[in-house]
């Protein structure tokens, strides 16, 4: 807002000096005109002080206008006589105003208004990288090198027992616009400074779900003894074998210690859905609504309420077993920062997570996932399995965050035929991959819809819901024993060395309850 203003200011009050010279030069003296030009003038100071942006930046718009404001009576003494030339030439010098360097000051103002806004209206924000800062040093010991390139240094992330990870000593670095292209130094300079351990982008993330070219979606057997109506748009319900599961848990009575809880870390969810209310634990409202989807689609596919003549099945045969509960950590438009995904894992482990379910991931200039690796650390150490989405590039899921880091269960995706998806990351080099179905996956939506996607997004809450099955029985299960499970207890694909076992839920609880 104010980036607009700011012009509009200034013009007023180039105007206003110029009606202003008229009236002296004719002896006349309007207050309304004076009024005019001292709240223009005003307006004018004020919306460039408090625009966002950088010292280095509003200064040399400071003294261009000055000299603009200036240069104005000097043209009047020259051509108050001519009014032809005395409009030409203040035409000129607005042209020259708005079309000579507005531009490049302009986007600068522009860009550092809008990364202020995002930041306003997102947790995860807009900060470029992450700093490890060496023990014994503080964040304020960065102040040389924040004041040489205008940087905004804060705390990373936010946790409850710093003892047990290094995050803790984690900073946030916000590079302002106009040394966005010194980004390199910038991290050289950290990197040299002996400050610091550590220094990575805060890589961003964006929902990448793609549309599969599959339209018919093979038989569901109805053998399953549940009666929610859209069983039948469910196949992946028949390959895992979901009817087998119910019947292993209710003849042998098999119980749960206690109801295991899945945080979806996504674009939050909607609370108040038929298929999902009675499962689901609000940790903060803020989470519990859902406008781009995503989140509800996968919190249904973990653990929709099952048997309640409404919509879909999950693998959890009752209401005991598991609860959803959500953490945001993607935009309404399916975006978000490293950052902020951290942030949430470690909200989740501070608040008693079982499983941590992530459909979300980007390409990663980052092989070693330093940050990533020391979430997922801190997460099992608080009792938490963090399962992750391979990701839908059709590339090696090592080379995409958080697929690629250590300590996390990676799922990729197949087809009604078993094969690896078209567009699912491969597995076969991280340590613990697994698989699911993912393709024209049915499940809740906002406001009581059911919608089928694609996506490896879709798989990873089968596993997490399974996971969470586990835990229920065994809430002291570690992630190693749990994928170690997944793992014996699953079957081929048609390309296993690429997307790891295919999961089989009734053969898992079976090897845990033996």
């Amino acid at each position: 807002m104010l980036v607009t203003l700011y012009p509009v200011f200034f013009l007023i009050a180039v105007l206003a000096l110029t009606l202003w010279y008229f009236q002296q030069s004719r002896g006349k003296n309007v207050l309304f005109v004076q009024l005019l030009l001292l709240a223009a003038l005003i307006g004018w100071a004020a919306s460039l002080y408090l625009s966002a942006g950088a010292f280095q930046v509003k200064l040399p718009l400071f003294i261009r206008d000055m000299v603009m404001m200036a240069g104005v009576p000097y043209a009047m003494q020259m051509f108050a006589k001519n009014k032809i030339a005395f409009a030409f030439i203040l035409a000129a010098l607005l042209g020259i105003y708005y079309g000579f360097g507005w531009d490049i000051w302009e986007e600068s103002l522009r860009t550092a208004a809008v990364r202020e806004e995002t930041r306003a209206a997102n947790n995860d924000n807009t900060f470029e990288l992450l700093t490890e800062i060496k023990n014994g040093k503080q964040a304020a010991d960065l102040q040389a090198i924040a004041d040489k390139y205008d940087l905004i240094v804060e705390t990373a992330f936010t946790l409850a027992n710093g003892a047990n990870t290094d995050l803790d000593d984690y900073v946030a670095v916000d590079i302002p616009a106009h040394n966005l292209s010194r980004k390199q130094e910038i991290i050289d300079a950290l990197n040299r400074s002996g400050l610091t351990d550590w220094t990575e982008e805060n890589e961003t993330v964006n929902l990448d779900d793609p549309v599969s070219n599959l339209k018919k979606l093979p038989a569901v057997n109805k053998k399953f003894g549940v009666n929610d109506p859209d069983l039948g748009k469910q196949w992946a319900m028949e390959k895992l074998g979901a009817d087998k599961l119910y019947k292993l848990l209710a003849d042998n009575k098999i119980r749960p210690q206690r109801k295991a809880r899945i945080f979806i870390l996504d674009t939050g969810v909607d609370a108040t859905h038929e298929d999902l209310a009675d499962r689901y634990l609000s940790h903060k409202k803020k989470y519990d609504t859902d406008k781009q989807g995503h989140g509800t689609h996968c919190a249904g596919i973990a653990s929709a309420v099952t048997h309640n003549n409404k919509g879909i099945a999950s693998l959890s045969p009752d209401n005991d077993f598991t609860q959803i509960t959500s953490i945001k950590v993607l935009s309404d438009f399916g975006s978000g920062t490293q950052r902020g995904i951290i942030n949430g894992i470690l909200e989740a482990a501070d608040n008693g997570a079982d499983v941590i379910s992530m459909s979300l991931g980007g390409r990663s200039n980052d092989s070693k996932q330093r940050a990533y690796k020391q979430a997922v650390a801190y997460a099992q150490k608080a009792g938490a399995v963090v399962i992750v989405a391979a990701g839908n590039g059709a590339a090696n899921a090592k080379n995409f965050a958080p697929a690629g880091a250590p300590g996390v269960i990676c799922v990729s995706a197949v087809d009604t035929l078993l094969r690896k998806a078209n567009f699912s990351n491969s597995t076969q080099d991280v340590k613990m991959g697994i698989a699911a179905p993912g393709t024209l996956i049915h499940s809740t939506f906002p406001d009581n819809k059911y919608v089928a996607f694609n996506g490896t997004s879709m798989a990873t809450p089968y596993v997490a819901g399974l996971a969470g099955i586990l835990k229920s029985l065994q809430p002291d299960l570690t992630t190693k024993e749990i994928y170690k499970i997944l793992k014996e207890s699953g079957t081929d694909t048609a390309n296993t060395e690429l997307t790891g076992k295919f999961i089989q839920p009734a053969a898992a609880v079976k090897m845990l309850v033996k």
